[in-house]
């Protein structure tokens, strides 16, 4: 794997391992990522702020009194030559609970008119693929994650939503997400997600990462509601869906 190493400014710098959507390119930019974080846990990385990963790279924040670019680039080098060429370490895998029913779910006919199979095809196509979790962005806690069958692959709705719930899961392109907060957006919405994405009370406040998995699993309404109270009251636990190795392979067979 090839890759570029782009000035950002006079304090950072991006190293960009492709072009394209792939999980490749992901798995080499968690790979640098989790590298430079072990050496500034260990305080041998001095003058790096923070990291910045996307779906194909990785921006580097330094504090130019505290270190340079040539002395950056020195240490980070070998780390790079690693990430481009190294094994991709398997992320966490989620199984979470989306309502596809009424208003939850407020552009599945239309989806399902556009490209010609039935509601119950559309629900059974989103929850029946595993999405990897390729970047965190847009708003605190999104997950941008990939990717969605061939037959659900559309454009962004050419009139966006001033107001889109918090909760809801989308479509677009070959992506799928679930939008943690209130805001615009011009995804197709499919269902809603009653599980919190994001707690800055929590030591790592978004619950999703990049090289996470995840699979949807459909609830009814009447579910959906009890979960989300539950989950507001603190009597449900938002990492009950973090599936566990062995509670992982028996769930991936059942499926």
């Amino acid at each position: 794997m090839s890759f570029r190493i782009l000035d950002a400014g006079d304090a950072a710098v991006t190293i960009e391992f492709g072009n394209v959507i792939d999980p490749a390119l992901l798995a080499a930019v968690n790979a640098l990522d989790t590298a430079i974080a072990r050496l500034r846990q260990a305080s041998e990385l001095p003058g790096v702020i923070e990291t910045m990963p996307t779906f194909r790279s990785l921006t580097v924040f330094f504090d130019p009194l505290a270190t340079d670019r040539d002395a950056l680039l020195a240490v980070l080098q070998p780390m790079v030559d690693a990430a481009a060429h190294g094994t991709p370490a398997d992320g966490r895998h989620w199984r979470l609970p989306v309502c596809y029913e009424g208003e939850a779910a407020p552009d599945l006919a239309e989806v399902a008119r556009a490209i010609g199979i039935g509601e119950d095809e559309v629900v059974a196509l989103h929850s029946g693929t595993e999405y990897l979790v390729y970047m965190l962005g847009f708003l605190p806690g999104f997950p941008f994650m990939g990717d969605l069958p061939e037959r659900l692959r559309l454009p962004r709705r050419s009139q966006p939503r001033v107001r889109v719930p918090a909760g809801s899961v989308a479509i677009a392109t070959g992506l799928t997400a679930i939008y943690p907060w209130e805001s615009p957006g011009g995804w197709h919405l499919l269902g809603r997600c009653p599980v919190p994405l994001f707690d800055a009370r929590r030591a790592s406040p978004s619950l999703l990462a990049a090289g996470d998995k995840v699979r949807f699993m459909p609830v009814s309404a009447d579910e959906c509601l009890a979960l989300e109270a539950g989950l507001r009251s603190g009597d449900i636990d938002p990492m009950q869906w973090l599936l566990a190795d062995a509670a992982r392979s028996t769930t991936e067979d059942a499926a």
